[in-house]
């Protein structure tokens, strides 16, 4: 028997004009490229996507159409997250991080229509335009007087479309399976792949987020998104933000540690969303002033797993550590540590135990673990195996993509290696290209990381594997030494050795003044293995 409920469609463009009504007052503060502070109220950024609506069919963009953009964090960037998706286009988020030829492969396998770009890429676009899809539409994100002499053929200003367009519009009724955003992956294996998110997906995954983040997501709280709107969803704060009436705090190009704190402390920032890599300099700048920002009180932190030594270092001065994990492919969000008031009142050492792991299940994701042989594997915390995930914010398959990416029972392999404890929190060892064999036994690189950053010589840091004649492969420590500082590497390695056997110990330190960054912030392994695989371990010559 079928109940009898209305049927009405999911709809990206209803959040926005929920918040237009019930949550207007709160909006979007943005640092801009242009310079200064720009203020958007949820009312004024809702009547502006509907001009947004008409001028996207002003320049020939219909339902289905790709619809690019290369833009930060900012009020025009977020006005396309909801004037694309309303009229049925696909907003297709661009990395401006990622190599040239993958930025071309990128917007011809989508097909796009259009870019939207902002200032700081004009340059890079030029350069890459004859290898663009013929016929793409150019819209430049400034006014009239940033508008820059540029090579771009039939380059539009974004704020004249707009204003040639009332706001009479009324947000067309799709169905809610209707595609509504397109991110790629950063492609570190092969040509990236393309995620295509639904308009239900969409919406489910930003109430669970408000679901998984009452701290933050209410009428009021003022949230910074550190991690790009160009990369997956922004981890649902587009679209969850406006939602809960909480207000979004754009940081722009400015991502360094004293531009994050400084305006952090004059918008009175609450919550802050990036990955590890972000928080270290965020972290040094706080130890410079020997202070928090103003309002500061909780820091979500995923992208790569957060080294211990990081949640300590915030959880002593009074920020809630929540430590996620999720993929692209998840829309992005999956697992966060939210804890319980019971575990809350644990002693700081258990608490932190619990905040080292990645989380446990976000409302809509179901887990499991298999071994090689694709074996389901107990949930216990000892059994190890291949993290696999399902559920309504989970990619069925990648765009345009014959390859399945579903296992025999439905579901997602996320190529993390992981446990899942028996009260659910999950604790991934590390990804299986990076887990280093060594001998026939398997080193964690992130267990070795997380020791190795705990000594206060030590920045930041990867393991990775080399080659070795005898053992197949070795862990080499590649690492960053704090400022002022020329760490021992006979003090460094028995550190370690407090903690790890001998055969887990690397053979070698490496000692650098940066690491390489992925497009989306991580430490590029591939990058070092590429870099050292011609390595000579000591002994070895």
């Amino acid at each position: 028997m079928l109940g009898q409920m209305m049927n009405r469609p999911l709809r990206v463009a209803d959040i926005l004009s929920y918040a237009e009504d019930i949550h207007g007052d709160e909006g979007v503060i943005s640092s801009t490229v242009e310079g200064g502070i720009h203020r958007e109220t949820y009312r004024e950024m809702a009547a502006r996507s509907r001009q947004l609506a008409k001028a996207l069919f002003s320049i020939g963009i219909r339902e289905g159409d790709r619809v690019a953009t290369l833009a930060w964090n900012g009020f025009r960037h977020m006005e396309l997250y909801y004037g694309i998706p309303g009229i049925g286009g696909i907003c297709h988020t661009l990395n401006p991080r990622l190599p040239a030829e993958q930025l071309i492969f990128i917007v011809n396998h989508a097909e796009d229509r259009a870019l939207f770009l902002d200032l700081t890429f004009v340059p890079a676009v030029e350069k890459l335009a004859a290898h663009f899809p013929k016929g793409m539409l150019y819209i430049i994100m400034t006014d009239r007087a940033h508008m820059p002499d540029t090579s771009l053929p039939g380059a539009l200003c974004y704020e004249e479309l707009l204003a040639a367009e009332d706001d009479g519009y009324e947000w067309p009724d799709l169905p809610e399976d209707t595609a509504a955003g397109l991110c790629y992956t950063s492609g570190t294996t092969g040509n990236p792949k393309g995620t295509l998110y639904t308009h239900r997906s969409q919406v489910l995954h930003a109430f669970m987020v408000c679901v998984a983040t009452q701290d933050a997501m209410h009428t009021g709280r003022r949230i910074l998104p550190v991690v790009p709107l160009f990369h997956a969803n922004a981890w649902g704060l587009a679209h969850a933000t406006p939602l809960a009436g909480a207000s979004l705090i754009m940081p722009g190009p400015h991502l360094d540690g004293a531009s994050l704190f400084d305006l952090m402390e004059a918008e009175n920032v609450f919550s802050a969303w990036g990955v590890p890599t972000v928080w270290l300099g965020l972290m040094a700048e706080i130890n410079k002033r020997g202070r928090l920002p103003e309002g500061f009180g909780e820091v979500v932190i995923g992208g790569s797993a957060a080294a211990p030594s990081l949640i300590e270092a915030f959880e002593e001065k009074g920020v809630d550590v929540i430590h996620a994990w999720g993929m692209t492919e998840m829309s992005p969000i999956g697992t966060l540590t939210k804890l319980e008031p019971n575990m809350q009142a644990l002693p700081l050492e258990e608490r932190l135990k619990l905040k080292s792991y990645q989380g446990r299940r976000a409302f809509g994701v179901e887990m499991k673990i298999v071994d090689e042989d694709g074996t389901r594997q107990r949930h216990d915390g000892k059994a190890v195996g291949e993290l696999f995930v399902r559920g309504y914010n989970v990619m069925s398959g990648y765009y345009r993509s014959e390859e399945s990416a579903l296992d025999a029972e439905g579901w997602f392999g996320t190529g993390d290696v992981a446990a899942i404890r028996p009260d659910g929190f999950l604790c991934i060892t590390d990804r299986t290209k990076d887990l280093i064999k060594s001998g026939g036994e398997w080193i964690s690189s992130i267990d070795v990381e997380n020791l190795a950053l705990a000594h206060e010589q030590i920045a930041n840091c990867a393991v990775i594997a080399v080659p070795h004649p005898k053992w197949g492969e070795r862990p080499v420590l590649v690492a960053v030494p704090a400022d002022g500082c020329t760490p021992d590497t006979g003090d460094v390695l028995r550190h370690l050795g407090e903690h790890l056997a001998k055969w887990q110990l690397p053979d070698d330190v490496i000692y650098v003044d940066s690491l390489p960054l992925t497009a989306t912030g991580k430490v590029s392994k591939l990058t070092l293995r590429q870099e050292y695989a011609d390595h000579k371990l000591p002994g070895m010559d």
